[in-house]
């Protein structure tokens, strides 16, 4: 190339840089917006241009709204399945045993899950469901789900849905409500073992008015077409503004849950009434037990995290019963302690959800992706799976490799986002018992989707020989 002409294509290159520079600069004037399809400016100062009121915010939820409806129509088409560099290649390395081998089938079964929409029966009536999903929180066996719903009035419905999987994949769902409603808030939820497995459902609700806040211990068979003339244990403690719930199913604290409380946590027998309180430091948001020992762990608004051993009698204010302590950097939203009982998985309302080893009091992996600025989201542990699902605030399901923290499949909502329309979500590989189907099972605004986990029941094959 001569010199003049290499001198020439430099100077066209670096007009060209500068005039893109001058387009963005120009585009991203103050107090104005770029609408790339009209090809014009509007202005985002409040009181001007009333034919077409725009704010920052509003343009954003425009812009994500775009994002979702594009990711799924995305979601809709077919599935490409996922699949690790290693596992393509014709040799696997040597080292590679069986273990990481299934973990990879698990993932490629993630990246191949579609969705379907799910007609709910109701046993009372014929009229389809039209109440909003609040909560749903499935059994320890993933056969029943139980569900608060809002009704139009302004209360709270609730239900246990039982599910039943057929040869050609499908999977039927029967709601079996009661005539049992609350104007309370429900905080928090969980199933209770007080005759067998799974007896009760254990609800903390909020006061209102002159009413105080109590803990109810509803049994099961109340939500059932059977109508037993003893329907078991029906009871209310009466504990104030519980913020998070959880029941020991350890022998040795038998018959035992525990509340959550504004700096305090209060364990209680619910056969004999007895209570033991313990102080904190800040609210008690989330809470669960460990299984080999009456071990209670618990996350603060503070973002402290610490465990008590309910065997040891001390309970003074200088928190010595705290057997262990660490924190994160805003409040906890959830803690899910995995089977060996030697880790414990935390999310906070900055969207961190870190993996902590409890021997050490440090945290050693963390996944991204997660969103969340102020609201009150749980994690879902499948370890089998090795599988980690989180609901973010931007209503987007996002499922990690529990191992090594590789985020698999975020899934869009598929209603758009909002403060009520935020997904509850439960993932089991037999929901519905050992006939179901396995599959993540997502709950948003009064409908119900199912994600089928495994391709021989998107397929219509039978169920006789899988696991």
């Amino acid at each position: 190339m001569k010199r003049g002409n290499w001198r020439s294509s430099g100077r066209d290159r670096h007009r060209h840089h500068n005039q893109s520079q001058w387009r963005s600069r120009l585009r991203s004037l103050p107090g104005f917006y770029f609408d790339p399809e009209k090809n014009r400016y509007f202005r985002l100062l409040p009181g001007h241009n009333n034919c077409n009121p725009l704010t920052k915010e509003g343009l954003q939820k425009k812009e994500e709204e775009k994002k979702r409806s594009a990711l799924l129509v995305e979601d809709d088409g077919p599935r490409k399945l996922f699949f690790r560099k290693y596992l393509t290649r014709k040799k696997l390395y040597p080292k590679m045993n069986l273990i990481p081998f299934c973990r990879l089938i698990h993932e490629v079964k993630v990246s191949g899950m579609q969705r379907h929409r799910l007609e709910v029966q109701s046993s009372n009536s014929t009229s389809p469901n039209t109440d909003n999903f609040h909560l749903i929180v499935a059994d320890s066996a993933c056969e029943r789900v139980f569900t608060v719903n809002d009704v139009s009035h302004g209360g709270c419905k609730y239900g246990i849905m039982n599910f039943h999987g057929y040869r050609k994949g499908s999977l039927s769902v029967e709601m079996c409500d009661n005539l049992y409603f609350t104007n309370r808030k429900v905080n928090s939820v969980c199933w209770a073992s007080v005759t067998h497995t799974d007896s009760h459902v254990l609800l903390c609700l909020v006061g209102i008015s002159q009413t105080p806040g109590c803990v109810s211990l509803l049994p099961a068979s109340l939500f059932s077409n059977f109508n037993p003339d003893q329907p078991g244990m029906l009871c209310s403690f009466k504990i104030s503004t519980a913020w998070s719930c959880a029941w020991c199913l350890n022998p040795q604290a038998d018959k035992t849950f525990s509340t959550g409380l504004s700096r305090r946590v209060i364990v209680t027998d619910a056969v004999t009434g007895r209570r033991a309180t313990y102080l904190a430091g800040s609210d008690v948001l989330a809470q669960q037990f460990a299984l080999r020992a009456p071990v209670l762990f618990n996350g603060c608004r503070s973002g402290e995290i610490f465990s008590i051993d309910l065997r040891q009698r001390d309970r003074g204010r200088s928190h010595s019963w705290k057997t262990s302590r660490f924190f994160q950097e805003s409040a906890i939203t959830s803690v899910q302690l995995l089977q060996d009982e030697n880790y414990l998985l935390a999310a906070d309302m900055l969207g961190k959800i870190k993996l902590w080893d409890i021997r050490i009091k440090r945290s050693v992996k963390q996944y991204e992706g997660h969103h969340n600025e102020y609201a009150y989201l749980p994690i879902h542990v499948n370890e089998p799976e090795g599988l980690l699902l989180a609901v973010g605030q931007d209503c987007y399901t996002r499922l990690w490799s529990l191992h090594d923290s590789r985020l698999l499949r975020t899934i869009p909502s598929p209603h758009p986002a909002g403060k009520d329309s935020i997904p509850n979500v439960v993932f089991s590989s037999q929901l519905g018992g050992s006939r179901g189907l396995p599959g993540l099972l997502m709950a948003v605004r009064h409908d119900l989707y199912h994600y089928s986990y495994n391709k021989d029941y998107q397929e219509g094959r039978t169920l006789e020989g899988q696991c």
